[in-house]
């Protein structure tokens, strides 16, 4: 069974609480164990496994690396604010394809679907702390998850997805590391707000469709690794991003991506902000037409304008 940290919820008097008997307090547990799986308490899953059906609402305090076993389905209800401390001696998973920091790694699968009125939002417990200050949402072989009417600040790589299928919509990705990376994965990533991270998205492989999303101010906003495949991304703005898109070493091929919009018309300005063949002869080059001339006007998350 996972430990839990118990804390009294508002309203239960902590003298009251001592002076009960043990099979009070027993019974006083239990009821707030089941208040919790409601929202009602705050919990600390610390270095650990979770399995089978899973609800989370309220708040859940993250400190080390949490695993969501295959075969289980966490879902997590719109208000609900994930919060990841320092991991400490909890810090299972460092090596790659993790990260340092605490993680949530998800086996099974997660539905992560807010409201326009009430956003899900992962975080770390300082609004002050840099990027990188937990580690991510870590997808392994997950089938259909998807977030939706989500915040993602301060983590290393807010979603990491590994040869998984998942839906990324009308969600928000700013002061990461890296927003959204992911390698041999089908998935979607539509109606985003990605900025002021220093990689927007970065992939190698993959099947993805990525469409009318607003990647703006991010250091880089695409960071294409290797060898993408059966890809689509049309109908975005990217802009204002220091280098908009960065081919890596094993992108020998041309990389497509007719149909965005670049802030500008003019196909040698904007090339002037991609990293490619024009830079280094053995890449690919980067190819734009034919530009979007005005932005999309369906891009970016319809709930937060």
């Amino acid at each position: 069974m996972p430990n839990k940290t118990i804390r009294p919820i508002a309203g239960v008097d902590r003298p009251f609480y001592c002076k009960m008997t043990s099979s009070l307090r027993i019974l006083l547990i239990f009821c707030l164990v089941f208040a919790g799986a409601v929202g009602c308490l705050d919990r600390r899953p610390s270095g650990q496994s979770l399995s089978g059906d899973l609800q989370w609402s309220g708040r859940v305090d993250i400190k080390g690396d949490l695993v969501i076993e295959k075969g289980s389905r966490l879902e997590i209800a719109p208000g609900t604010e994930i919060v990841f401390y320092p991991p400490g001696e909890n810090d299972l998973y460092v090596d790659h394809p993790h990260f340092t920091g605490s993680e949530l790694i998800v086996r099974g699968t997660i539905i992560a679907e807010g409201t326009a009125e009430q956003p899900i939002i992962f975080r770390s417990p300082d609004p002050t702390a840099p990027p990188g200050s937990w580690g991510g949402i870590n997808l392994v072989g997950t089938n259909d998850s998807s977030f939706a009417y989500a915040i993602f600040r301060q983590a290393d790589s807010a979603i990491h997805s590994q040869e998984s299928r998942v839906y990324i919509e009308q969600s928000i990705f700013e002061e990461n590391l890296v927003a959204i990376r992911f390698h041999s994965s089908e998935i979607l990533i539509e109606n985003n707000l990605i900025r002021n991270n220093d990689t927007g998205i970065r992939f190698h492989f993959g099947q993805p469709v990525i469409c009318k999303n607003n990647i703006v101010c991010n250091r880089k906003g695409f960071f294409v690794t290797s060898h993408p495949r059966n890809y689509l991304i049309e109908n975005n703005t990217i802009m204002e991003n220091e280098r908009n898109v960065f081919l890596g070493e094993n992108v020998p091929d041309d990389f497509n991506m007719p149909r965005n919009y670049w802030g500008a018309t003019e196909p040698v300005q904007i090339r002037a902000t991609f990293f490619d063949q024009q830079v280094e002869s053995y890449l690919g080059q980067v190819r734009i037409l034919p530009i979007r001339s005005t932005p999309d006007p369906a891009s970016g998350p319809q709930w937060n304008r």
